[in-house]
């Protein structure tokens, strides 16, 4: 098996690792109630997908 010749750098290492960054989770706007709502998911706030009800949601 191959094997490194020379240890990396701690310099080397940290310029490879400046990609992993966290993104931000891109949110829309619910149709419904226009709360923050994730891409594809059913809206937490009213129980809405895509115009329809998914979600029974109980009013306490």
């Amino acid at each position: 098996m191959a094997h490194p010749k020379r240890k990396v750098s701690k310099q080397r290492r940290d310029k490879r690792r400046t990609h992993y960054k966290l993104k931000t989770p891109t949110l829309a706007a619910c149709s419904n109630c226009g709360s923050a709502v994730l891409y594809h998911r059913v809206c937490p706030e009213c129980g809405y997908y895509r115009g329809r009800q998914i979600l029974e949601k109980k009013i306490v």
